[in-house]
């Protein structure tokens, strides 16, 4: 399941102990081989019409699938944040932030933070258009199981994840997205109803 764009938020401001806690991804890691299934139409793929994306090879029905592939890369945010070293970058400098702040640090005392840091990564370079989806809970589930979560705590890591953005020197406009990306999960990092559309 590829989450929408707007879920990015919803791992980072897991509060951290979700990620964790969902089944592992089957993305980057277990993938050791080229495509077989086209990522854009879902056909069989073609090994000669190919493309390389930080480090692997995509292989894709058509020249068209490919070139519309490259050009979503190309303008998601993920990308235009930097890929995955930026997405490396930001979650060690996040969950620093994160493990000394008192106000949310207890949620994550009995979590590995090994694991936890690669599978944020993980989510984060799907959830901003990477190129391979995530495959664990959503977050509404991944978060079920936390007692106490509220207000504060969400507010709490929204404000790391903006320090964390700044201190890396991300455009504004790309921090303003991300935030306002942040502030529409939520309901669901809370487990609170859905908003009526």
């Amino acid at each position: 399941m590829k989450l929408p764009f707007a879920s990015f938020i919803l791992t980072l401001a897991l509060l951290g102990t979700a990620a964790v806690q969902a089944a592992e991804p089957t993305g980057q890691a277990a993938v050791a081989e080229i495509n077989t299934v086209c990522p854009v139409s879902g056909k069989p793929a073609n090994k000669k019409i190919t493309l390389a994306y930080e480090g692997r090879s995509y292989a894709f029905a058509s020249k068209a699938y490919r070139t519309q592939w490259q050009a979503a890369r190309e303008s998601s945010l993920y990308h235009r944040l930097g890929g995955l070293p930026a997405m490396d970058a930001a979650v060690e400098a996040f969950y620093v932030k994160v493990l000394a702040d008192k106000r949310i640090n207890h949620f994550f005392e009995d979590i590995n933070m090994a694991k936890q840091r690669r599978k944020q990564k993980e989510f984060l370079a799907a959830a901003f258009g990477g190129p391979i989806a995530w495959t664990g809970k959503d977050m509404r589930k991944a978060h079920s199981n936390l007692p106490g979560l509220n207000d504060t705590h969400f507010n709490a890591v929204a404000e790391n994840l903006q320090t964390t953005l700044e201190d890396l020197k991300i455009k504004k406009e790309l921090i303003a997205e991300v935030m306002a990306i942040a502030g529409s999960v939520k309901n669901d990092v809370l487990n609170r109803p859905k908003d009526a559309k």
